[in-house]
């Protein structure tokens, strides 16, 4: 029967998939582990409890497999593209799900596609616990809609194709990334510090009573909007904040990032911002770039989405 599925990596995300579909049989699995004397018996048990097919070294995954889903750890991902371009069978698709920058899935894509095979960029945009196979999955590619296709015959119910160049559905991720762990990161340097304060519920009440629920693209107006105009004196006030958790012992690494950003766009010197997000964002930009104030706005698109990618085009 032919091998419908090459999986490399069975950790959370790739156990969590072969277990909540019904391809399990199909799947050839290899994982480094098993190249570890210690962690081989478990991992093969592992395996077989599953029902997927064991591959002893990694040949063995992708000997003729048509799909291939890359689900390693972070600092993993390339060398595992580098390993299995030797191995690809010709127009196989290789499904890069991994979270990494996408610098490094261009870099892979480039190994995959001189190879023969085809590279498509697969952001997971969710904890694969408890969605499973319904977790929100951004590809993009030359190849992206034909993986598509094959990963809903797999039951992911919840994917769309965003472009033709590798590198786009990993940006978005990426980005995202710091808006929803530094929201994290933030939350733990506020909360730690009150708890020290004795002042939790306090604080949490205050977040309460001024939080009230918007659109993003509205909040960041707003917000953008704030840091113009007062971003000098908010960054001072941020100082003295950096001050009162030093104080506390809890730390205050993001906070003095905080005031570092306040700072740089307050000082640009807009008294009366544009309407818009977008009008602000290119005034910030263009303004930042020009005073020398902000130097991640003289960041072009193409250092971070590369030349746009398409081994198609290539």
């Amino acid at each position: 029967m032919e091998q419908e599925v090459g999986l490399i990596g069975f950790g959370e995300a790739g156990s969590t998939f072969a277990l909540a579909g019904d391809w399990a049989a199909a799947a050839h699995v290899f994982d480094i582990q098993t190249d570890d004397g210690a962690a081989r018996d478990a991992m093969l048990a592992r395996y077989a409890d599953a029902g997927v097919v064991p591959a002893r070294v990694l040949d063995e995954a992708l000997a003729g497999a048509p799909l291939i889903l890359s689900l390693v750890t972070a600092d993993q991902a390339q060398a595992v593209a580098q390993a299995a371009a030797k191995l690809i069978a010709p127009g196989a698709l290789f499904c890069d799900m991994n979270s990494v920058a996408p610098q490094t899935k261009r870099a892979a894509a480039r190994r995959i596609e001189a190879a023969g095979g085809h590279y498509v960029d697969v952001a997971v945009m969710a904890p694969v616990d408890p969605a499973r196979l319904n977790v929100p999955l951004l590809l993009s590619g030359a190849q992206a809609g034909e993986a598509e296709v094959r990963l809903r015959a797999l039951g992911f119910a919840n994917s769309r194709v965003v472009g033709a160049d590798v590198g786009r559905a990993s940006a978005i991720k990426m980005i995202r990334s710091v808006m929803v762990k530094g929201l994290e990161a933030l939350t733990a340097e506020c909360v730690l510090a009150a708890q020290a304060a004795d002042v939790l519920d306090e604080v949490l009440a205050s977040l309460d009573a001024s939080e009230k629920a918007r659109p993003w693209d509205i909040r960041a107006d707003y917000n953008l909007d704030r840091m113009l105009v007062h971003g000098t004196r908010r960054a001072a006030e941020m100082e003295e904040v950096v001050r009162t958790l030093e104080g506390l012992g809890t730390g205050a690494a993001l906070t003095r990032g905080t005031v570092e950003r306040q700072r740089a766009i307050g000082a640009l010197g807009v008294k009366l911002p544009p309407d818009g997000l977008g009008a602000k964002i290119a005034r910030i930009t263009r303004d930042g770039a020009t005073e020398g104030r902000l130097p991640l706005a003289t960041l072009r698109q193409e250092e971070l989405l590369g030349d746009g990618f398409s081994p198609s085009r290539e």
